[in-house]
């Protein structure tokens, strides 16, 4: 036995990728009664797939067994009559020839390569904000300034600008096997997305919830320039793990993100580069007989757009006023976990926790 059709979601990174994945993994049972598997030991093997696919060293950082991920991958299709899905975001940056490979070990399944989009414009912003909660300290007027040659970097046009994406993988399956999904209409519903892809993938959308999924919150433009300047002031923090615990969950997520939250725009120059690329990337699409679902002219940046500020327009008066909401939000935070962590301490021992924690707050 073996898989007859794979469809390896490769991103792009910030298109929707969480969403989807928040809605294929807690009901990974379901997905198999329908004959669709999701290989791999857990949810982390595709992460790390990405990196060993495009051949990153620090994958054997990732804890025993890391580098086995791929090996458990191919194992699971080898032994599923039946279609198959991958997915993670980082697999775009892969290179011709690492994406060529990819299709080889999955050999005799067919691959279709499956792109989630977006206009490059929000997607530079959108990615510059996840570099913050990654601990970057660059400024946007840095950000997306080049295309790296590196398969291992993922937080520059290499893997947000979609027609180089489709020129590295388009080379690696006929050009019907690529499937890009166009981003929804501004007034679509959130599930659109989710519709688009669980009919590409053969399973009935509406037999798999998803009316709890979530995507990834936006933070503000005072929150975005505040969290760049704690990451400049933090140790520590080494692993890709503690980032995502502690600085993107806890800290931005959490914390940081605000309903209202007010949208910015970068230097003038970048607007224009991202215009460029969306208009290159609609001729590639025009060229070649690539599968787009969705309207494509939402992959351009719209000729007009709304005055919004730039991060360096935020004032240290702002920032300051962030900040004391902050510390204030730190503050509700460590008393509601104490009070957490007494509530699970036998009887008899309680109060021991709770007073510690109030010793060292008083220093």
């Amino acid at each position: 036995m073996t898989a007859r059709r794979v469809h390896v979601h490769i991103g792009l990174p910030k298109t929707g990728t969480s969403y989807l994945q928040s809605i294929l993994w807690p009901h990974r049972d379901r997905l198999r009664a329908q004959g669709l598997l999701l290989p791999g030991r857990e949810k982390r093997d595709h992460l790390l797939a990405s990196l060993i696919v495009r051949e990153d060293p620090a994958v054997v950082r990732r804890g025993e067994g890391a580098e086995l991920a791929w090996d458990a991958i191919r194992e699971d299709l080898a032994a599923h009559d039946g279609d198959a899905v991958i997915s993670h975001e980082f697999f775009c940056s892969a290179s011709a020839t690492q994406a060529q490979r990819l299709v080889s070990d999955l050999a005799p399944a067919e691959v279709h390569v499956v792109l989630t989009a977006r206009e490059p414009l929000g997607l530079l912003t959108s990615s510059w904000q996840e570099s913050l909660k990654n601990k970057s300290t660059t400024p946007l007027a840095e950000y997306g300034r080049g295309e790296s040659e590196d398969p291992r970097e993922v937080w520059d046009w290499r893997a947000l600008d979609l027609g180089l994406v489709l020129e590295r993988w388009g080379s690696a399956v006929p050009d019907r096997r690529v499937h890009v999904l166009a981003p929804t209409a501004t007034d679509a519903p959130r599930e659109d997305l989710w519709q688009r892809f669980a009919a590409l993938v053969g399973i009935e959308a509406d037999a798999i919830p998803h009316e709890r999924a979530f995507a990834n919150s936006s933070l503000g433009v005072v929150e975005a320039e505040l969290l760049r300047r704690v990451n400049g002031e933090l140790s520590g923090f080494g692993s890709a793990r503690e980032r995502a615990r502690w600085i993107r969950t806890v800290l931005a997520d959490r914390l940081l993100v605000t309903p209202d939250a007010e949208r910015f725009l970068p230097d003038e120059d970048q607007v224009a580069d991202a215009r460029r690329r969306g208009e290159r990337t609609a001729a590639l699409l025009a060229e070649r007989d690539f599968d787009v679902i969705g309207d494509p002219e939402l992959l351009r940046v719209p000729d007009d757009l709304p005055a919004r500020r730039h991060p360096e327009q935020v004032s240290d008066a702002e920032v300051l006023r962030a900040s004391v909401r902050l510390n204030a939000q730190l503050l509700a935070e460590a008393r509601r976990h104490a009070a957490r962590a007494e509530e699970r301490r036998p009887p008899a021992r309680r109060g021991g926790r709770l007073a510690a924690v109030v010793r060292r707050l008083r220093g």
